[in-house]
């Protein structure tokens, strides 16, 4: 696996090794070890194990987020999409960060095959860009209701460059998220 760090401290591209032949590919899509000496190279601490794996299926132009959670729930992602694609955005929402409210966005697909590490700080979101696009995110924490929170998806202050389409589909939950200024946050 490729590890690379993205515009964000502590945000990882991971591209796995596929294996192409006349029957069709193959990929090691996690392996432990790998993943925490890939970190290790990169200069990031390793994150606590995953305890948690979620899939989520969306037709195109559902943005779902941006959602985190607080301590001490809160929850580093690995996030891949197995069918169709996605545009995924990490927000740092570590007060006191030099990147502070400053995003980071990626095409995840299919086809690339690309998966992203977003560490516990960070808000999450994505929108789907094809129809059935399956995303899969494996967690650091379990989901605890009380301590979910989310940012609103357009917030001016974050200038988040959503890729352009007809219409989003968002749910009343997410359309009524608060602006970073106003929102609970992560301090570091």
């Amino acid at each position: 696996m490729k590890f690379t760090s993205a515009a964000l401290d502590g945000v990882v591209i991971i591209e796995p090794k596929v294996f192409v032949d006349e029957r069709g590919w193959f990929m090691e899509s996690f392996n432990e070890r790998c993943f925490q000496e890939g970190l290790s190279g990169l200069g990031l601490s390793v994150p606590k194990a995953f305890v948690q794996d979620n899939q989520s299926s969306s037709k195109k132009g559902v943005l779902r987020g941006l959602h985190y959670q607080l301590g001490p729930h809160t929850q580093g992602k690995l996030v891949c999409v197995t069918q169709g694609a996605a545009f995924d955005v990490a927000v740092d929402i570590r007060v006191g960060s030099p990147t502070f409210g400053k995003w980071y966005g990626i095409e995840l697909s299919a086809i690339n095959k690309k998966m992203l590490w977003v560490p516990e700080g960070f808000a999450h979101g994505f929108l789907a860009l094809e129809d059935d696009t399956c995303f899969n995110y494996k967690t650091t924490n379990y989901y605890n209701k009380d301590s979910e929170r989310s940012l609103l998806w357009n917030d001016p202050a974050l200038g988040i460059e959503w890729p352009p389409m007809e219409g989003y589909l968002i749910s009343e939950k997410d359309q009524r998220a608060p602006l970073l200024r106003d929102a609970d946050l992560l301090h570091i």
